[in-house]
C-alpha cells in the first residue's frame, strides 16, 4: 500500500505526490504533519532544481481537509491546535521554499488543497481542473497567511468573491483571474516544456529572484545592503561566467549554480 504522501527525485526534479485517491486526496492530520519534512528534504538535496506537487494518479489534486476526521476531532482543542500548526507549517514551508515550486492540477483543487497550490510559485492546470476555497460552507475563517497567498495572486476583490461564496471556478476562469498561470489540454506536455525551460536557466538567478519577490510581497519597497550585495555578488558567480562565455561562444550555457 502506497504512503499517502511520498517524494520521488529523478534528474533534478523532485515530485511530491499526493496518493490517497479513495478519499479524493483529502489531507488528514498525519499528512499535514508529514508534508513540511518532504519539502525540506527536496530543498536540501543539492541535485534538485524544482519541486513539483501533484496527484499520484490522474484526477483530483486534493479535495481539502479530511472532513470526516475534522468532524470527529474538531471539538478537541488540542487536536485543533495540532491541526492548525500542521496546516500552517505546510503552507509556510512550501511558500518559503528557496527553489522553484510548481503545482500540477488535473482535477479538483479545493479548500486546503487549493491552499497548497497557492503556496507554489506557479500552477499548471488542465481544462478539467476546478478551484475553490470553501470556509463559507463550514462557517470557518481562513488564517491570514493562507488568505494572503490568495490575495497576492488574484487581488482583494477576487479573493473576497471566492471566500464569500465558496464557489468552485473552472480552469479557464482561474486562469483569467491569475490563479492559474498555464492552462493546457495536454498537461504532461506543458509540464515537460516548463521543466525544460526552467532547467535551461540559471539556478542562482532563480533562487535569488524568488527571494527578492518574497521580500517585495512582504512589504520591502527598495534596495538595502542585502539586495544590493546579492546583485553585486552575482557578477563574481560561476553562473555569470558561464552565461557570458556561452553568449560569446554562441552556445547553450551549462549552468551549475
Amino acid at each position: 500500500m502506497n504512503e499517502p504522501l511520498r517524494l520521488e527525485i529523478d534528474t533534478g526534479i523532485a515530485r511530491l505526490l499526493i496518493d490517497r485517491p479513495d478519499k479524493r486526496n483529502a489531507f488528514n492530520q498525519a499528512m499535514w504533519t508529514a508534508f513540511p519534512g518532504l519539502v525540506d528534504a527536496a530543498m536540501a538535496n543539492p541535485d534538485v532544481r524544482l519541486l513539483i506537487v501533484q496527484a499520484a494518479t490522474p484526477g483530483p489534486f486534493c479535495a481539502g481537509a479530511d472532513i470526516a476526521e475534522f468532524a470527529k476531532s474538531a471539538a478537541d482543542p488540542a487536536w485543533r491546535r495540532a491541526n492548525g500548526a500542521g496546516i500552517r507549517a505546510t503552507q509556510v514551508t512550501l511558500a518559503r521554499a528557496p527553489k522553484p515550486t510548481l503545482a500540477v492540477v488535473d482535477g479538483d483543487c479545493i479548500g486546503g488543497g487549493c491552499g497548497i497550490a497557492l503556496a507554489c510559485d506557479l500552477r499548471i492546470a488542465s481544462p478539467r481542473a476546478r478551484f475553490g476555497i470553501t470556509p463559507a460552507k463550514l462557517g470557518l475563517v481562513y488564517p491570514l497567511h493562507d488568505t494572503r497567498l490568495l490575495v497576492d495572486l488574484v487581488g482583494p476583490a477576487q479573493a473576497k468573491r471566492l471566500l464569500y461564496t465558496a464557489e468552485l471556478i473552472d480552469a479557464a476562469e482561474a486562469t483569467r483571474i491569475g490563479l492559474v498561470q498555464i492552462l493546457a489540454d495536454n498537461i504532461d506536455a506543458a509540464v515537460a516544456d516548463h521543466v525544460a525551460r526552467l532547467l535551461a536557466g540559471s539556478p542562482h538567478t532563480q533562487r535569488g529572484t524568488k527571494a527578492i519577490v518574497s521580500r517585495i510581497l512582504s512589504g520591502v519597497t527598495d534596495d538595502d545592503p542585502a539586495s544590493s550585495g546579492q546583485f553585486d555578488a552575482a557578477f563574481e558567480g560561476v553562473d555569470f561566467a558561464e552565461g557570458v562565455s556561452a553568449f560569446l561562444s554562441k552556445r547553450t550555457p551549462k549552468f551549475g549554480g
